[in-house]
């Protein structure tokens, strides 16, 4: 354990008293908003309604100003900030790891293969330029539980080693058992591995790292022996659908902003995403081993939102964590549509309301608790918005259908005029939206000061690309927030809310699945809506931009999740980012790998059916597989060979997932399945034939 005591870090003092500063700006103005709220309120109204509107909504200008916060010392920081509290090396240092080593893993679950692989071979290659390759390794760590995913894994691999040659640190392994999801394969590796290295980059699938950033990394924590893990900000790149490109342009424009702002509070007890990190294993193996919360409801088993709890626990134990906002070379994708979005923010929102039960946890730092308490309001302040809605929505319409009672004391001569404040109304709409596009604002006037416009396709595209952007942020965002609100209701109901697995690439939303998931709030804002037109014209007006979004949900996320659309607004210069105006070589590298993939495995065999006919993937496979010998049962060997009997008559959609996963488990099972298939007579090999005929030829 770090044994180095808090007030010893040189930079505490200093974050000390910045988020002095920040709880003072987002408090007082707060407190200053909840009280306008009540003064613009109709008088006399209904306190129990004036209060709890008053509440929520200063506790949403809070959550709402401390973005603006941190985008305007983000600003300052970017503009005017020194490297002091900067946990890189300094590039003029030569801050050598001697000997240190470092493994970079990839978990992936039933992701595309070469996707996967093409994203590690070129982060092999960007190394190996710089002659840092000896001192990284590489791992392949599959969680996959889909047959056909995993025999592709396998062979993508081998291929791989094949053209980075023999010597070729690259290593594949796949678990039987996939428990705690990506937290339990990164600790799985750390029991296997861990000792052999002093340093883990971890990777999600769809990650990208150039060799600098890499050894940038490396060289920061063998500089720095306190750090426990620096995170990077990872820039979106490889968007076409119009909604992609959306969360790809203000990733890449107001992104740095907020990230400098972040670094400027937190220093060194930041943020850990999961992904594009570098972590000190040995710590991390000591300290971060993730609990598993009492409980069956939603709220309990497993962290799902295991990365923020162990940046907690690594802070705990005295080490710090730090945001390296300003390394550029880290990237990822995003989700190419809404419903995509939605689908991760709902294991988000389960996973971040989590750390409910975590808050008051022994021995976690202030800031942490702050990240978990940042990390529910993410969620919790859509419940808020709505509920917001929901009480200013029956106010004006109890004040239309109740009549003013002008005498409320019998015992006075002259009536109680009902007052209301219109002006005052506008006045703090005005200043609501202020602090919301304040932001964007300042990130189109920063990048305009240090001359990047011409990163985002010149002064005139820069700026019709925020605009552009932000009219879509205003019609997204309600729609976002209603699913969040039904989010976090189902979870604390303990209720599932089903959805499909996420996409990756491109992809597009039929119609019919826009129907069925945006169909109840599309009536939800009509019938709302019209109640209060009803009974209230006046207000209205003040529910369109909401209930409005609400009901043209269903074409957006259709017309948003079209590539067609992203490129037309590509082809006129819209929504450009530098990774596009001027794309690293990375990324150059990586597309012409994934095109020479994609054309080496068009047309051929793959997934089970190559296991099992193919002798070159079968000998793989079989290789592959642990001994496990004299551990199978007598009932299993039966059933694995009823199994095979079956798939010899019937062809190999007589197996479901899980048979097909059997039979791959059994490596004798598979030769003899393999022998056996090339021995069927012709009419019982019919249902195999195009892989035989392939192979035969």
């Amino acid at each position: 354990m770090n044994e180095t005591p808090a007030h010893a870090y040189p930079w505490a003092r200093a974050a000390l008293w910045r988020r002095a500063l920040l709880a003072l700006l987002v408090l007082i103005p707060s407190v200053v908003a909840s009280e306008f709220m009540v003064g613009i309120l109709p008088h006399p109204g209904f306190a129990v309604i004036d209060d709890a509107l008053a509440v929520v909504f200063g506790l949403l200008f809070g959550w709402v100003s401390i973005g603006l916060w941190t985008s305007v010392f983000g600003t300052l920081v970017l503009l005017f900030g020194s490297r002091r509290w900067i946990v890189l090396a300094p590039p003029e240092v030569e801050a050598s790891p001697g000997g240190a080593r470092t493994a970079i893993i990839m978990p992936a679950y039933r992701e595309q293969p070469e996707r996967v692989v093409a994203g590690l071979e070129a982060m092999y290659r960007s190394l190996r330029t710089i002659n840092r390759i000896d001192d990284f390794d590489f791992f392949l760590l599959s969680d996959s539980d889909d047959p056909d995913a995993w025999v592709d894994e396998e062979v993508a691999w081998v291929r791989l080693r094949q053209r980075l040659g023999s010597a070729a640190r690259i290593f594949y392994r796949r678990r039987r058992n996939n428990i705690k999801r990506k937290s339990g394969n990164v600790a799985d590796f750390c029991r296997r591995w861990g000792a052999h290295y002093d340093f883990m980059v971890v990777l999600d699938a769809d990650s990208l790292m150039s060799g600098d950033t890499l050894a940038s990394l490396a060289d920061a924590m063998h500089a720095n022996p306190g750090v426990g893990l620096i995170q990077t900000v990872p820039s979106t790149v490889h968007q076409n659908t119009l909604f992609g490109r959306l969360q790809q342009f203000a990733n890449r424009l107001y992104g740095p902003v907020f990230s400098a702002g972040m670094h400027f509070w937190q220093l060194g007890e930041g943020h850990y995403w999961g992904h594009n990190a570098i972590i000190r294993i040995e710590p991390f193996m000591r300290h971060c081993a993730l609990p598993r919360l009492p409980g069956k409801g939603m709220l309990g088993g497993d962290i799902l939102s295991h990365d923020f709890v162990e940046a907690a626990l690594m802070r705990r134990a005295g080490w710090s964590v730090w945001l390296a906002h300003d390394l550029d070379g880290s990237f990822e994708e995003a989700p190419p549509t809404l419903l995509d979005e939605l689908k991760r923010d709902r294991r988000w929102a389960q996973g971040n309301l989590q750390h409910m039960r975590l808050l008051f946890a022994s021995g976690l730092k202030p800031t942490h608790r702050a990240v978990f308490l940042n990390g529910i309001m993410a969620y919790m302040s859509s419940l808020l918005w709505f509920v917001f809605l929901l009480l200013s929505s029956l106010e004006a319409m109890l004040h239309a259908l109740i009549p003013p009672d002008y005498f409320p004391d019998k015992h006075v001569l002259f009536p109680v005029w009902p007052v209301w404040h219109p002006h005052w109304a506008m006045t703090l709409a005005s200043f609501t939206l202020a602090v919301l596009f304040l932001p964007k604002v300042l990130a189109v006037l920063l990048a305009l000061v240090r001359g990047r416009a011409g990163e985002f396709g010149g002064v005139f595209r820069l700026i019709a690309s925020a605009l552009v952007e932000s009219l879509f942020s205003v019609v997204l965002a309600p729609v976002r927030m209603l699913f969040h609100t039904l989010f976090v209701l189902a979870i604390f109901l303990g209720r599932q809310v089903r959805w499909g697995m996420q996409t990756r690439g491109d992809a597009s939303t039929g119609w019919r699945d826009a129907l069925r998931h945006h169909a109840p709030g599309t009536l939800l804002g009509v019938g709302w809506a019209t109640a209060v037109y009803l009974l209230n014209p006046g207000y209205f007006w003040w529910l369109i931009p909401v209930m409005g979004a609400w009901v043209i949900a269903i074409p957006v996320s259709v017309w948003t999740s079209r590539v067609e659309t992203g490129t037309a607004l590509r082809r006129v210069g819209l929504l450009l980012t530098p990774e596009e105006v001027a794309p690293p070589l990375l990324l150059n590298e990586f597309h012409t790998i994934q095109r020479n993939l994609a054309s080496e495995v068009r047309g051929s065999s793959s997934g089970f059916i190559a296991a099992v006919v193919d002798p070159g993937v079968n000998a793989l496979h079989c290789a592959l597989l642990r001994d496990r010998a004299g551990s199978i049962s007598e009932e299993v060997a039966m059933s694995r060979r009823r199994l095979m009997l079956d798939a010899l008559k019937q062809g190999p959609e007589a197996l479901d997932r899980r048979e097909r996963m059997m039979l791959l488990a059994d490596g004798e099972a598979l030769t003899e399945l393999h022998w056996a298939v090339w021995s069927l007579r012709e009419e019982l090999a019919r249902r195999w034939r195009p892989v035989i005929t392939e192979e035969a030829g």
